[in-house]
């Protein structure tokens, strides 16, 4: 029977996954706190928390989606940055921070229920943000409505023209 602490530690750690997107697990070992604490500064303007938590109560707060996951990523020292907003910044945000500092080391990481290894979390760091995605989506939906319309607009405008064209000779004989 968990303690009091570990109850709400569990509940808050439930919390956080439950209004995540993903969580991203990274080996800290070897930071200093004041490093730590600028890192959970530059996530929280991304859209994650970056907390740290007994791998334990994160397995029991995350429930069935564990299963989905490779054991190196929720055991020895980790921490969990819970996404809730553009998943493809933040892990491009840990990362970078890892190119840099050399002592942290992204694990993986799980979204939609599904386990990501180290180099599938580096492939979406690689993807740019929601909005230009949707914006590409548009784009390439909208190509081929505008070349029909140009289409078919043609389709009426030509024998429109010819008519026009026939007019402005008999105006001018």
């Amino acid at each position: 029977m968990p303690t009091a602490d570990k109850a709400r530690t569990i509940e808050q750690a439930k919390e956080w996954y439950s209004q995540s997107s993903g969580v991203v697990f990274a080996d800290y070992r070897g930071l200093k706190v004041k490093d730590l604490q600028g890192l959970r500064r530059d996530l929280r303007k991304k859209g994650a928390e970056l907390h740290v938590l007994k791998n334990t109560l994160f397995r029991i707060a995350a429930g069935d989606h564990v299963s989905a996951l490779a054991d190196e990523h929720h055991n020895g020292t980790t921490a969990y940055a819970f996404v809730r907003e553009n998943e493809s910044a933040v892990a491009k945000a840990l990362l970078d921070y890892a190119k840099t500092s050399k002592k942290l080391v992204v694990k993986g990481g799980i979204f939609g229920g599904r386990g990501f290894s180290a180099k599938e979390v580096e492939a979406l760091s690689e993807l740019p943000p929601r909005e230009v995605l949707l914006a590409q989506v548009i784009g390439a939906i909208s190509a081929p409505l505008t070349t029909l319309v140009g289409t078919v607009e043609a389709l009426y405008a030509d024998p429109i023209r010819t008519i026009g064209a026939v007019a402005d000779k008999a105006n001018e004989a």
